[in-house]
């Protein structure tokens, strides 16, 4: 899969000025009490029809384009969570990511550090990203898969299949007919 290039200096304005109001909301987000109705605004002003019903994104949140981070139904993504979304990420329905996940869907080009490099990040129904887990660019993680606590995600992940490490590797694969 190849890397989509993005040159941040080239930007237009109504793009910068969109995540400028993001980075505003965010800050916001991060200094409002959570499971009020103020929070519930914020995070519907801040991922508008992005945000799928029954999910709960807690305080701290940090990153960029996160007009590009999509949430499916029943999600559960505990505070300082890392989502840098510039090439696109996907949270299937039932999805819970513990606290400190970082989800990078960019990273810098080794010669031109304003041009990002980008690859979506795809993870699907059921599956369970561990405290600390860092998942890297173009990987998709499979339904019901886990990623052990501080693992790195250098590769897809199959459906129902446990990887912890660095880089994550198979522990085990899960018994599909369980769930």
């Amino acid at each position: 899969m190849d890397f989509e290039r993005v040159d941040m200096d080239e930007l237009p304005a109504e793009e910068l000025e969109k995540y400028a109001r993001q980075g505003e909301l965010v800050f916001k987000l991060n200094h409002t009490m959570p499971m009020t109705p103020e929070y519930d605004e914020i995070l519907k002003e801040l991922f508008g029809d992005n945000l799928g019903e029954n999910s709960r994104v807690m305080a701290p949140i940090s990153g960029a384009a996160l007009d590009k981070l999509v949430i499916g139904d029943n999600v559960f993504i505990n505070s300082n969570c890392l989502a840098m979304a510039r090439g696109g990420i996907t949270i299937e329905d039932d999805v819970m990511l513990a606290a400190n996940v970082q989800l990078l869907s960019n990273n810098h080009d080794e010669y031109s550090r304003n041009v990002l490099l980008c690859k979506p990040i795809h993870i699907k129904k059921g599956a369970w990203i561990g405290a600390g887990a860092t998942i890297l660019p173009g990987v998709t993680i499979g339904e019901y898969a886990i990623v052990g606590a501080s693992a790195v995600v250098t590769k897809d992940v199959g459906d129902y299949e446990v990887v912890a490490g660095v880089p994550a590797r198979v522990m085990k694969t899960l018994d599909k007919n369980k769930f």
